[in-house]
């Protein structure tokens, strides 16, 4: 009779264990599944910054021709840029704080042209691009926030089992490099 008990108890133990690691399985893959869309979405957004950028910059160019430097390095930031799209966070990450760095400075050449600051496309592609950066730093928190959780869970006892048999690994932060942690300014 007490061996039966005994069997009983070992088989409800194994059985909630069982539960529990399928359970934690899960939750390692929806913080997984989660982290990934983030991703996704900080791709979506920075995409739409990358597409405003050539126009911008013609806009520019119409007023202000002679900062060909400027021009060339925002073109050349923002190849590389879309370069690094898919490549680490930490890698992307300062690809795109080279870009704000050149766009900080092409819109600080855009103050000493008052024709350009008063142009309608000018000031719209300028809202375009301070709305953008807003979407990019809140998708940026989003994923970041998604990184935290599934990093504690795979780090925390005893879900840290689970995760080393499921091969799962520590993410990266999508940290700011350099004149990114300023942001862009952007004047009206």
């Amino acid at each position: 009779m007490t061996a039966l008990i005994i069997f009983a108890v070992l088989v409800i133990v194994v059985i909630g264990l069982l539960f529990w690691a399928v359970s934690a399985y899960n939750t390692l893959v929806r913080q997984r599944n989660q982290v990934q869309a983030a991703s996704a979405q900080i791709d979506v957004q920075l995409k739409r910054r990358h597409d405003l950028i050539p126009n911008l910059v013609e806009t520019v160019k119409g007023y202000a021709g002679h900062e060909q430097g400027t021009l060339d390095a925002v073109v050349r930031a923002r190849a590389s840029a879309v370069a690094a799209n898919g490549a680490p966070a930490a890698e992307r990450a300062a690809a795109e704080g080279e870009l704000s760095a050149v766009l900080s400075r092409l819109l600080a050449v855009s103050e000493a042209y008052p024709d350009l600051k008063a142009n309608q496309n000018f000031l719209a592609l300028q809202g375009e691009l301070g709305s953008t950066e807003n979407k990019i730093a809140y998708a940026r928190q989003f994923f970041n926030n998604a990184v935290q959780t599934l990093n504690t869970t795979i780090q925390s006892v005893p879900s840290n089992v689970v995760a080393g048999l499921g091969h799962f690994r520590v993410e990266e932060y999508f940290q700011a490099v350099g004149e990114e942690r300023q942001g862009v300014s952007v004047r009206f």
